[in-house]
């Protein structure tokens, strides 16, 4: 047997993530929408600061997963309802000291207010003028968001692209 033989009787090996000391895991993202979660919440390439994680296509009980692991920072309620605008099966652990110290499932709020921009540019909400943007949730799969003050409808890619 020649050492190209062997080679390939060799079990491949394994990349893993490692685990955070601080931070935020983002699990039980639906699969190719991790890229998404980090656009919407500001994370791009050029101003992170923090170790940033990402498994993509990710084998799981229920098919494949994305996940996003950040360091250094933990989420707020408004990181929370953004993420459920495109990953609404989320699940968000809070990690200190390597131990998950918080545990729960994103929910997609009955109201959005302020985090997502109308796609409608003669929407009043996008005048100038001193209005919030509000959409109320109108459907759960896929995502959909109805404009309070136009009535226009929204839903998957529309939605992450006008996150504020």
């Amino acid at each position: 047997m020649n050492e190209d033989e062997n080679e390939m009787d060799e079990e491949p090996k394994q990349i893993k993530i490692t685990p955070i000391k601080h931070g935020t895991v983002i699990d039980h993202i639906r699969k190719a929408q991790a890229m998404k979660v980090l656009r919407i919440l500001g994370l791009r390439e050029d101003d992170i600061d923090s170790i940033v994680s990402i498994a993509m296509n990710v084998d799981s009980s229920l098919g494949k997963k994305d996940i996003v692991k950040v360091e250094d920072m933990e989420l707020i309620e408004e990181d929370l309802d953004k993420i459920s605008l495109v990953a609404p099966e989320a699940t968000v652990n809070i990690i200190r000291d390597y131990k998950v110290i918080d545990k729960h499932r994103v929910q997609l709020p009955e109201m959005v207010k302020g985090i997502v921009r109308c796609k409608n540019k003669n929407c009043i909400s996008n005048q100038n003028e001193p209005v919030i943007s509000e959409f109320k949730v109108i459907g759960e799969y896929p995502v959909t968001l109805k404009c309070e003050y136009c009535e226009r409808e929204m839903k998957g890619e529309e939605i992450s692209e006008n996150v504020i």
